[in-house]
Parts: C-alpha cells; sequence; structure tokens
C-alpha cells in the first residue's frame, strides 16, 4: 500500500483503494459519505454499529517506547509481596498490536490525545443518532481515553483482591461469588476487627442482605474524587494492620485516572441523551479486569429502564463463562439491565507467547473446539436465564461469522421461546465480511447488525493493512461464501445484469 501511493501519487491511491480493501471493509470517510452504506443496509434490514477506525501508523519501535512509558508510575515499578507480574508491562509485548489482526489498537502519548479521541468518539455518536434513527451502536475502547498504567494497576488490584479473598474464605473465584456478609468477615479478623481502621474498611463495604458484593465501594470511582492509593487496603488478617493492593501511584496519575473515568462517563452520558447504545470493547487480559469493572459501574448507573452499555466477553479465555456468571449476579442484586457482546476473541496468540514468555498460566483455552464449546456455554447461560426463575433484563450480541455458532443461538431462542423482536439477542458481524449470513438474518426479522468502520483513507490505512492480512488466512477457511460470490457473478453475466443491484424494502427490528 505505502509503495502503491508513493508510485501513482495520493489521489489515485485514494480512488484504488475505494475501488478495493477500502471499498469493501469501510463504509467512508465520514458521517455524511457513510450514510449511503448505513441506508443500504437499512433497506435489507440490517442496522449498524459505528467505528471510528482512524489509527497512528507507529513503527514497532516506537508503540513499544510509547507503550513501556505509559505503562510504569513515576514512582517506579519495584517489587513488591503480593505482585502479580501478568499485570506489569514487558517489552518484548509492548506493541500491542502482535500476532493481533483484528482489533484497533492505541498508544497514549498524552491526555490531550485522550481528549481528541473523545471528541472523536462524541462525534461517531453524533453519527449514530443522525444517520441510524435509533437503532445503532457504537464501539469505544478504553485505552484510547486513558493511560494503560492505571488499567494495568486497577486490574491487578482485582486480581490481588480475589487473592485475598481466596486467603481469608478458601476456595477460588471472586468476591461476589463466596456469598459471605459481612459478619463472616468480622470473625474471619477475629480480635483485629475492632480496630478503628479496620472498622472503617468494613463500613466501605458494599453489601446487601445476600451477602457482601466488592470489598470496595467501587461506586465511588464515578461519584466523587476517589483517591486510588488510599481506597484499595484490606486488613492483613495475621497482623490486623491495613494493606495496600495497589502500587505506590503519583498524584499526578491520581488526576489521570480521573481524567479518564471523566472522558468515559462524558461520552455515555452524551450517548444515553441521544439514545445511542455504547459497546465498551474487550482488549488484553492484563487490561480487562479493570474495563470490565468500570463497565458495570457505568451499567449500574445508566442501565437503569434500558439499555445504555454493554461489555464484551471473550470466549476464548478460560475464565469467561465464571465472569458472565458473576456479571449476571451482580446485575440482578444491584438492579440494572445487562447488556453484552459475545465474541470469541482478537488476542488469544498474543496472550499465549505473553504468558509463556513471562511465566504465568495460559488463560486461553486449548483449541478452537474448546473455544467454540465455551461460546455456546456462555450463551446458554445467558439465554437460559432470560424466561428462567429469575428473570432478568438481559441483552445480548452474538459477534461472530461462524454459521454453525449462528445456528445454535437461533435453536437456543426456539427452545426458550424468545422471539425475535423481544429485543433480547441481536447477531453482528464485520462490514464487508459474511454477507450471507448477516442479511438473510435481517431479512427473516432477526436483529442484525453490520460492524461498520470508517475514517479518512489514509487515516485507516493500519486497520486496512491488518484487515487484508487476517483475509489473506481467513479467505481459506470460506470456502462457501466464495462458492457463493462465484456463482451469483457467473449468473450476474449469463443473465446479462453484470451491474445489477439489489434493492431492499425491509425494516429492521
Amino acid at each position: 500500500m505505502k509503495r502503491l501511493r508513493q508510485v501513482v501519487g495520493q489521489r489515485l491511491f485514494e480512488m484504488i483503494m475505494k475501488a478495493t480493501f477500502y471499498g469493501q471493509f469501510v463504509a467512508g470517510e465520514d458521517q455524511n459519505k457513510i450514510r449511503p452504506t448505513i441506508e443500504r443496509l437499512r433497506s435489507f434490514g440490517v442496522k449498524s454499529i459505528l467505528d471510528y477506525s482512524v489509527e497512528e501508523d507507529l513503527s514497532q519501535e516506537e508503540a513499544e517506547k510509547r507503550e513501556v512509558s505509559a505503562s510504569i508510575s513515576v514512582c517506579g515499578d519495584t517489587e513488591e509481596e503480593g505482585q502479580l507480574k501478568q499485570y506489569h508491562v514487558e517489552q518484548r509485548f509492548a506493541d500491542r498490536r502482535y500476532k493481533v489482526t483484528s482489533a484497533r489498537t492505541y498508544f497514549y502519548l498524552n491526555e490531550a490525545s485522550c481528549e481528541k479521541n473523545m471528541e472523536a468518539f462524541l462525534k461517531s455518536i453524533d453519527a449514530v443518532a443522525g444517520i441510524t434513527e435509533s437503532t445503532g451502536l457504537m464501539a469505544v475502547k478504553l485505552t484510547a481515553l486513558g493511560r494503560p498504567q492505571l488499567l494495568l494497576q486497577l486490574s491487578e488490584v482485582i486480581m490481588r483482591a480475589r487473592n485475598y479473598m481466596q486467603q481469608i474464605a478458601g476456595g477460588t473465584g471472586n468476591v461476589l461469588t463466596h456469598h459471605k456478609t459481612i459478619e463472616d468477615f468480622q470473625r474471619y479478623l477475629g480480635e483485629h476487627s475492632s480496630k478503628p481502621e479496620v472498622q472503617d474498611f468494613m463500613k466501605k463495604i458494599t453489601s446487601d442482605k445476600e451477602g457482601i458484593v466488592h470489598l470496595f465501594p467501587w461506586s465511588n470511582i464515578l461519584d466523587k474524587d476517589m483517591n486510588l492509593s488510599d481506597s484499595f487496603r484490606v486488613p492483613d488478617p495475621k497482623s490486623g494492620q491495613m494493606r495496600r493492593l495497589i502500587s505506590q501511584i503519583s498524584p499526578k496519575e491520581e488526576e489521570m485516572f480521573r481524567n479518564m473515568l471523566r472522558r468515559i462517563n462524558h461520552i455515555i452520558q452524551v450517548a444515553a441523551e441521544a439514545d445511542v447504545r455504547i459497546m465498551i470493547d474487550a482488549e488484553q487480559t492484563y487490561f480487562q479486569p479493570a474495563i470490565s469493572r468500570i463497565c458495570l459501574e457505568m451499567m449500574r448507573r445508566y442501565n437503569k429502564g434500558r439499555f445504555v452499555v454493554f461489555n464484551t466477553y471473550q470466549t476464548y479465555l478460560k475464565n469467561t463463562y465464571n465472569e458472565i456468571v458473576t456479571d449476571l449476579e451482580q446485575a440482578e442484586r444491584q438492579n440494572f439491565f445487562w447488556g453484552a457482546k459475545l465474541v470469541r476473541g482478537a488476542y488469544i496468540e498474543q496472550e499465549r507467547a505473553r504468558a509463556a514468555a513471562m511465566g504465568y498460566e495460559d488463560p486461553s483455552c486449548e483449541s478452537v473446539e474448546a473455544t467454540t464449546a465455551s461460546f455456546h456455554k456462555c450463551l446458554k447461560e445467558i439465554l437460559g436465564r432470560v424466561k428462567g426463575e429469575r428473570q432478568q433484563n438481559l441483552g445480548i450480541m452474538v459477534a461472530s461469522h461462524n454459521e454453525d455458532t449462528i445456528r445454535y443461538a437461533i435453536q437456543l431462542m426456539r427452545d426458550y421461546n424468545i422471539q425475535p423482536d423481544e429485543k433480547v439477542v441481536c447477531f453482528g458481524q464485520l462490514l464487508g465480511m459474511c454477507d450471507h449470513i448477516t442479511f438473510p438474518l435481517g431479512q427473516a426479522g432477526y436483529s442484525a447488525y453490520k460492524y461498520v468502520p470508517y475514517g479518512p483513507v489514509l487515516e485507516v490505512l493500519p486497520y486496512l493493512s491488518r484487515r487484508a492480512n487476517e483475509n489473506r488466512g481467513f479467505l481459506v477457511k470460506i470456502k462457501k461464501e466464495k462458492g457463493l460470490l462465484l456463482k451469483e457473478i457467473f449468473r450476474r453475466i449469463v443473465t446479462g445484469k453484470a451491474f445489477y443491484k439489489p434493492v431492499g424494502n425491509y425494516t429492521p427490528v
């Protein structure tokens, strides 16, 4: 692509791109130019998830330099007792594009760049609201809005809190799944529970009549200027002394964390007012605990009586089923609508390589078949609750290009008597891929979406080049789609309809 641009010049290069890769996988340059694509999709019963796909074209050296710099506190990254190495930056994997083809990647430069990314997301909300007639969704990546160090440290806090709970109560899993009460906690701590600092900790625990929901008052991270260094402390069961679960953070970094939360909160607030739904994308496992925690707090705040925020779950991870069950319970106990996008995942090769190099347990499923089984198990668990005894306000997007998975989801809908227009299940595929799945779903009355990237030609080249690279391997697997395309080309030539353009008159669910 770079060589072609040098040879033919920018103007001709853009024309060639629009007739090939760009035209296939990207809807247009701005919210006005993408309108024909969005309206054409709508005419065949298909809605849109807009994604402003602009990326910086950084070298590997520059990406690594930025990531390492933005992942370490100015206070240093010294070894501490209980530290989890998975949640610390590793030079060899600092370029997060390594072995990742389909997911967009943001590298932190400064707070001004995060503000610029927020403005781009806000413009996308305007585009969704103006074009999709309140049926559209928008994708957001949290790493675009803040310093990665803060997501790493918050993720480590969450996982260390789980280890602490395991130490106190035995078993595995996070705080919520232990079903312990504050009284249980007081018994575990014995005479230490009477200490003023321990009693102060107990008062801040989030709990209900069924027991402890969270060790920390997570709602405070959205509601006020929460001091991270002071907040994430737990009483030592042996000494009763309060110990920190988070490595040291400077006052400036505390401010950066509040800025990140302010940005995502503002985006969702604007989206809620514009009747646009936000899908927060999944990212690497070392960021994901923090991303999911923030996402669930946003759901608790905004998903009251309707869906505004959706989380993303990657089923190539072994623990995804347990995470989903826990989050479903939290949604029920804290009374908010729970929305999820279920995907196989984009980071499996990178995660395996990183786990092997750094010496921690591989978080991914051992095979493609195990990932599919995980996807189906998660889907069945969610849909089984829709009409069950503990009926909840649930919404799920089945984001898959796998025909068998789509058929499985439709069969589950029939088994559980979930109608396509009940706003429970929707389906999603990427623009330019697997149209033979998306369009029949939309035309059959199911809620079907295309993930629609857009942006200026030159600025989406990093995304496009990875998409082209991904398809080089992907095309080997889609014999059916290639066969259907060739069959249609042959039909058009034989019937003299070489430039035939179908017209739809469907109305999306």
